[in-house]
């Protein structure tokens, strides 16, 4: 064990020793500068979304907040069925190709892949657009029906900047991903509460709700605009047409990804779903995605490290992967619970940072507190059953919690919503936390059958 930790310290010394003198060549340097570009994209993008989340519910109020939110996760989970775990595979088969130096095939792996991305959108954008009016009409009964439909151009702009994004890792090239979420987040911070403050006194609230849709599907386009004139690595090369076993290879490997795309879509996305439903005022809606948005950027950042140790992870056999599991597991433990009753303890100040209006929300952050210590560590144990190839049982352990999550939630809303909407709420948040809990508890039990 000792020796283990000597190991491992002497290797994060040899780590920081090389990026110190900038020694980045070789396989090793190229694994250092890439993880150092995705931890800081990742802190780019919570820290960004933290701030939009404070920002854009000081502006629009509970009511209109809700609304905002019931529209997003509404798009969220048409999002995913323009991926399907496409995404994962231009990775995995295009740096192949292109670490061999084989261009011609990559690019007809390019042209493919972009030939199922388009068909996934056209499937999705169609979907949604004949969905928008009797979801906004007749499930939500909310004045959400144009930006429902805006959204397929929020779809549009996700799924280009999706794609050109896995081209760039599949290059090993995240310095331009980086600029790109540096690029989001900026554009997002500036664009829409400006386009919110000069218009949205004159706008209904459908059109106030569509416009920030709009604005946001703006700043991803530019984006995408960015990714696309930095892409320009095919150019002039004539593609290698895939064979049959080819494209049997890709849709074996893309089957079992989609499976946990559509689990883990719905499974973070369903509570709003089903909360939009049965509460007819939004205001409830707008104290839920708040309080949910503030617990949600802190656990994604104390959840950050998990990305580092992927390729650690995949690396380590044995008692080695064990003890530095564990050692993770425990440290991440001691962070996150310290985080929980930091929230849980200061909860009716945290609260406040959107505006006083979300004050009667403190129960609902005080219940969500507990997601800093499960979220950290769902995110470690994910990374460790990705990284040892054990998607199936993963892919088990979502699905179950999915339909356990719909179930408690569909249980806890309607057992409690008599009682009133607050009530119904917390319902959620309940239905939320044991879902969650249970998924780690899943993965700890496989984990140690194995």
């Amino acid at each position: 064990m000792n020796n283990a930790i000597k190991e491992e310290v002497k290797e994060i010394k040899g780590i920081l020793g090389r990026i110190k003198r900038r020694d980045l060549k070789g396989n090793t340097g190229q694994a250092i500068k890439n993880s150092t570009y995705q931890i800081t994209t990742t802190i780019v993008s919570k820290v960004g979304s933290l701030l939009f989340t404070i920002i854009l519910a000081r502006i629009l109020l509970p009511e209109l907040y809700g609304l905002y939110g019931l529209t997003l996760s509404a798009i969220l989970l048409f999002t995913i069925f323009s991926d399907l775990g496409v995404g994962a595979a231009i990775t995995t088969f295009m740096s192949k190709k292109l670490a061999g130096k084989n261009i011609s095939s990559a690019k007809g792996y390019y042209l493919y892949f972009r030939k199922i991305k388009i068909i996934l959108f056209l499937i999705t954008a169609i979907s949604l657009a004949i969905l928008s009016y009797p979801l906004a009409v007749y499930y939500y009964k909310k004045p959400i029906f144009l930006a429902l439909l805006i959204g397929i151009l929020y779809l549009l702009a996700n799924l280009s900047i999706g794609f050109f994004i896995q081209i760039f890792h599949a290059k090993n090239n995240f310095k331009i991903p980086l600029i790109k979420e540096i690029i989001i987040q900026s554009l997002r911070l500036i664009i829409v509460p400006i386009s919110i403050i000069l218009f949205a006194k004159k706008l209904s609230v459908s059109a106030t709700i569509s416009l920030i849709i709009l604005t946001l599907s703006l700043t991803y386009f530019i984006a995408s605009t960015f990714l696309f004139f930095k892409l320009n690595y095919f150019k002039d090369i004539k593609p290698k047409q895939l064979t049959k076993k080819e494209k049997s290879t890709i849709w074996k490997f893309v089957i079992p990804l989609s499976a946990i795309a559509l689990s883990g879509t719905f499974f973070g996305n369903i509570d709003m779903f089903m909360l939009g439903g049965f509460i007819e005022d939004s205001t409830f809606i707008g104290y839920y995605f708040a309080a949910f948005g503030l617990i949600g950027s802190a656990a994604a950042i104390l959840s950050f490290s998990s990305i580092s140790l992927l390729p650690i992870f995949s690396k380590l056999k044995g008692d080695r992967l064990e003890q530095g599991f564990k050692k993770t597991i425990r440290l991440t433990l001691l962070i996150s619970i310290s985080a929980a009753i930091f929230t849980f303890v200061f909860a009716k100040i945290i609260i406040k940072i959107p505006g006083p209006s979300f004050s009667p929300a403190v129960h609902i952050l005080e219940i969500f507190s507990l997601i800093l210590i499960s979220a950290p560590l769902i995110a470690l144990y994910t990374t460790y059953y990705i990284s040892q190839k054990y998607t199936k049982k993963f892919a088990i352990i979502l699905f179950a919690s999915t339909l356990l999550n719909i179930a408690l939630n569909y249980i806890l809303i309607t057992a409690l919503l008599p009682y009133g909407m607050m009530q119904a709420t917390y319902g959620a948040c309940i239905a939320t936390i044991i879902s969650r809990y249970l998924n780690l508890a899943g993965l700890i039990i496989f984990k140690k059958k194995r």
